[in-house]
């Protein structure tokens, strides 16, 4: 599922694990096979490069309600698939796994504090979700990504039908998404 950021094909990336908990690999190396860049897996974070820091502070845990409101939201129900997460968004994984069984979360440029999890992968990078294109059953940026690039990723990594839900309501709508909804500090779009 996941992509080099770099400008040229898709192939898949080959993952040289060095400590691992269970099945999540906390420390590593990401290779690709086309341009041969090789991305660190450092505390269970795979790190594309140009984020620099922690872009958010720590989160406090959502309420149920959030990630109900979230479930909704999205149109999530059944098992399989991706959801992905960006910035201060990541902190939903754990509410959103507790209401939708068998749904893995990759969670982009996590706030402070934020760990890997068996429901959550985590991955930094600067301006690029690194993921494969129409490969999310939904996207939920925060409010520290709801600008571009990332609402133009978004798009790119949902499934035709999907959500994408947007901490805010001020949203340019990206290109190939129709607007849903917009209100009580959230927008609501649907991939076209």
């Amino acid at each position: 599922m996941l992509r080099c950021p770099e400008v040229h094909e898709l192939q898949p990336l080959v993952l040289s694990t060095g400590q691992m908990v269970g099945r999540m690999v906390r420390s590593g190396l990401v290779g690709c096979p086309v341009c041969r860049r090789e991305y660190p897996i450092v505390n269970g974070i795979v790190d594309f490069g140009g984020a620099g820091g922690d872009p958010a502070p720590a989160a406090r845990v959502p309420a149920v309600d959030e990630a109900s409101t979230l479930q909704a939201l999205l149109d999530l129900s059944g098992p399989g698939g991706f959801v992905v997460l960006v910035g201060a968004a990541t902190r939903h994984a754990i509410g959103l796994a507790g209401l939708i069984g068998g749904v893995h979360f990759v969670g982009v440029n996590p706030p402070a504090l934020v760990e890997e999890l068996p429901v959550l992968s985590l991955v930094r990078a600067a301006a690029l979700i690194p993921l494969r294109p129409a490969i999310a059953r939904g996207v939920v940026l925060g409010a520290d990504a709801a600008h571009a690039p990332w609402l133009d990723e978004a798009r790119r990594v949902l499934l035709r039908g999907r959500r994408l839900v947007v901490e805010g309501e001020d949203v340019d709508t990206p290109s190939g998404t129709h607007k849903l909804a917009a209100g009580q500090g959230l927008w609501v779009g649907e991939a076209a």
